[in-house]
């Protein structure tokens, strides 16, 4: 069996122990700077205080000063589980790190903006390293809905692992492949990773119809607001599919587990739901994050603060049509403009 090792102690890539444990494969987990408590506690315990749950026996505790050592000369598969604002930290510590090529496989969602386009992560991290030392990695990427807690209690769950290494991906649909962790293989590396990080940022539209719920005057059936939802979720999917297409992806990414399954796990429950939610009632981003949401890693905000700038300059140049993109256009202004979230409902039906 393989030795991998995990750069990124947080709670998917932690989760990612499971089935690779189950497997036979040697774990090693090694934290970021921001890691230090989990992996005291991984050593001490093995219990990991976030997923709360006991990691299994074999998986190995490293701290970011010993990434080296857990890397070693033996890995055989590396798999980067770091926040997308930590990809530029990450791809230093591989850069000051390796001395051959590592396999890699990526479970960071996210979106590097260049001038008129988005680019795949995982381009940009094969990119850096080789310009800086001269390595080609081979790299791959896993999108679909996968909630890390559910994962490290081993219920079932649907991923999608893509790489223009077609064979380097199916060798790892194989590896990771067990009773009930379950990889497709995908060619759309674009359309994949676009939804990939997109979903968080829809997530946050969507999550808004349940915070306007509890500013809206209480009814005698004391109905829901589940049929606004609905609208924002099917709009999110439009405009998901608007997206993709422009950047060379397939559809069939966007309705499939990389869109629609992972938009659906992500409104269930998580940070960028939450932040729709206090948007829903009525606060700003900045009034999130500095009161309810104070210290939280909020990935869909940060993804659309950070791509603003590429996006509106590919509606201004034709590249994207803007009327296609009401909803993305309300939440980048939302975020950006630190203003209320207008969800724009007679633009959703004028496309």
């Amino acid at each position: 069996m393989s030795t991998v090792t995990i750069l990124g102690a947080g709670v998917m890539g932690s989760a990612m122990c499971m089935p690779l444990s189950d497997r036979g494969h040697a774990v090693r987990l090694a934290g970021t700077h921001l890691d230090a408590e989990i992996i005291d506690s991984v050593k001490a315990t093995g219990r990991h205080p976030k997923l709360n749950v006991k990691l299994p026996d074999g998986v190995t505790g490293y701290q970011h000063d010993a990434f080296a050592k857990a890397l070693g000369s033996d890995t055989d598969l590396l798999i980067l589980g770091i926040s997308s604002a930590g990809v530029n930290w990450a791809i230093d510590r591989l850069c000051e790190t390796l001395k051959a090529p590592v396999p890699v496989v990526m479970i960071t969602k996210g979106m590097h903006p260049e001038e008129q386009r988005l680019a795949a992560l995982p381009g940009r991290v094969a990119a850096e390293v080789k310009r800086r030392t001269g390595i080609g990695l081979r790299i791959a990427a896993i999108g679909g809905p996968c909630i890390a807690g559910e994962l490290a209690v081993r219920r079932q769950t649907g991923t999608v692992i893509t790489s223009h290494d077609l064979p380097f991906a199916q060798s790892l649909c194989d590896m990771l492949e067990c009773e009930y962790y379950h990889p497709r293989l995908s060619p759309d590396v674009i359309g994949v990773e676009i939804c990939a990080a997109f979903k968080n940022f829809f997530a946050i539209g969507v999550g808004w119809a349940a915070g306007r719920l509890e500013k809206m005057a209480a009814t005698e059936n004391r109905a829901f607001n589940h049929n606004a939802a609905a609208i924002i979720f099917d709009q999110a999917i439009r405009e998901l599919m608007v997206l993709v297409r422009a950047h060379g992806g397939a559809e069939a990414s966007v309705w499939g587990m990389p869109g629609a399954g992972d938009l659906y796990v992500t409104a269930q429950a998580g940070r960028n739901s939450r932040l729709g939610n206090n948007l829903g009632r009525g606060l700003t981003y900045s009034q999130t994050k500095d009161g309810p949401m104070k210290g939280d890693t909020i990935e869909g905000a940060e993804l659309g603060v950070t791509v603003a700038k590429t996006l509106r300059a590919m509606m201004a140049a034709g590249a994207l049509d803007a009327r296609s993109l009401p909803l993305t256009t309300a939440i980048l202004d939302a975020l950006t403009h630190d203003t209320a979230l207008d969800i724009p409902w007679a633009a959703f039906h004028r496309m």
